[in-house]
């Protein structure tokens, strides 16, 4: 199904529901689909390729403070799909009758229709993957290529229709040395730059090549350290748990608490920001309500705002501001600085290049004490050169310290880090994040 029929089909799914409703029945409904390519490759070879279509309806039936909701799978033909949804109606309405009332039970009223396409022309995948393997020939290649259009859809019995359309790539991909070691290098947005790509596989290749010298151990113990792009998504990512949320933070159960408290603060250089209007995912959510273009939370150190949802605005008197249910980012933006990426290593001079980490969790989550694992790709640096391979390491170090007075500064130059979980359907979370200097991040083995 192509991306005008998509909407199409949308559009006439809402109407069927409007005639369908009974007096004093509200309902809400969402569309989430896709049309995707996967390519998984192995060995620098295509091991496996397909196209998944899949639309999912989630239909929301309101009486009173009384409501329920029930998924389903959709084929995109209404004349099909019809005796579907009339039978999901009719579950909904026996469910509702007997739930109690809800006393956080909150969805929009105030009409606010949008549209937004944001469908640029992809190269065919064939053509992607072709270029990749070309460019990783001699090499053991793995790695998985996803791209194509996902869509988003909110309708309701008020009249309100907004449609979110976008089409993305998202490569991620290792080039494989021996044992444990690696290079995992990522690329994603919205338009194939073959330039873009074949710097980072040239970078990835250079990277492996130093991989063939004898890998160094490091003994536990505080060092100095660049944090790469993608070292620093998983960083943003233990923050994004719950540390944004309106609910966290009014229940003192957010890593970032102590910020609003005024007992922490970050670098001046730190500053976060909830960008809908340049990432993938719809500036609107599941209960009908419209997010800003851009939700400031972190500025110049400081946290100044929160991902409220409309029951936790209910709950505790907040203003909702569109936030997803769980309250975590899904177009996070970090400011860059003004170090130069191909400066870092100068700046770095010596200590650990940490391409990747792992396996994060929080040692002291009111701390924001966050231990993992480095991954992949890390090396030892001497003088501003890389000089050796380093077997893995686990830090345990709060982030209030790494990103506070630790923090040396951050690159100019960013990297878009389109989310790769595909878990029911391909994900629309992206972050876009600098590299980081630290002159001191701790070590336990």
């Amino acid at each position: 199904m192509g991306a005008p029929a998509m909407e199409n089909y949308f559009h006439e799914l809402a109407a069927l529901l409007d005639r369908s409703m009974a007096a004093g029945e509200v309902y809400t409904c969402a569309l989430d689909a896709e049309v995707s390519d996967f390519v998984r490759m192995n060995h620098g070879k295509v091991r496996q390729s397909g196209t998944v279509t899949q639309q999912y309806l989630r239909l929301h039936l309101i009486r009173g403070s009384k409501h329920a909701e029930h998924c389903c799978t959709v084929s995109g033909d209404l004349a099909r799909d019809r005796d579907l949804v009339n039978a999901s109606l009719s579950t909904l309405r026996d469910t509702v009758s007997d739930l109690p009332d809800d006393p956080h039970l909150n969805y929009a009223t105030d009409v606010k229709s949008s549209r937004v396409v944001k469908s640029g022309a992809l190269p065919a995948s064939e053509q992607v993957v072709t270029e990749v393997l070309d460019a990783a020939r001699g090499l053991d290649l793995v790695g998985i290529y996803a791209a194509g259009p996902v869509y988003r859809g909110f309708a309701n019995s008020l009249g309100q229709r907004n449609w979110h359309e976008v089409a993305s790539f998202n490569l991620q991909w290792s080039l494989y040395h021996r044992a444990d070691k690696a290079v995992k290098t990522g690329y994603g947005g919205f338009a194939w730059a073959a330039a873009d790509f074949a710097a980072k596989m040239l970078g990835a290749r250079d990277r492996l090549a130093l991989l063939a010298q004898p890998a160094r151990s490091l003994q536990p113990g505080s060092y100095r350290a660049y944090l790469t792009p993608s070292a620093m998504e998983e960083i943003a990512g233990m923050l994004c748990w719950g540390g944004f949320s309106g609910r966290a933070l009014a229940t003192r159960q957010s890593c970032l608490f102590r910020m609003k408290d005024g007992t922490a603060e970050l670098d001046r250089s730190v500053s976060f920001v909830e960008n809908t209007a340049d990432g993938v995912a719809p500036a609107f959510q599941d209960e009908g309500f419209a997010r800003p273009g851009s939700v400031p939370l972190v500025e110049e150190g400081r946290l100044v705002g929160s991902l409220v949802n409309p029951r936790t605005a209910k709950e505790f008197d907040l203003a909702t501001n569109g936030a997803n249910a769980s309250e975590m980012p899904d177009s996070l933006d970090m400011a860059a600085g003004e170090l130069r990426s191909s400066d870092a290593l100068a700046a770095l001079d010596t200590g650990l290049y940490i391409g990747n980490l792992w396996y994060l969790n929080f040692s002291d989550r009111p701390a924001c004490r966050v231990t993992g694992m480095t991954r992949f790709a890390s090396f030892w640096v001497d003088k501003g050169k890389i000089v050796a391979p380093v077997n893995v390491m686990r830090f345990d170090d709060s982030m209030f310290r790494v990103l506070g007075d630790r923090l040396v500064g951050l690159t100019a130059e960013r990297d878009l880090v389109v989310n790769g979980e595909t878990y029911r359907s391909r994900s629309v979370r992206s972050m876009r994040l600098p590299g980081a200097v630290v002159s001191e991040m701790a070590f336990t083995l």
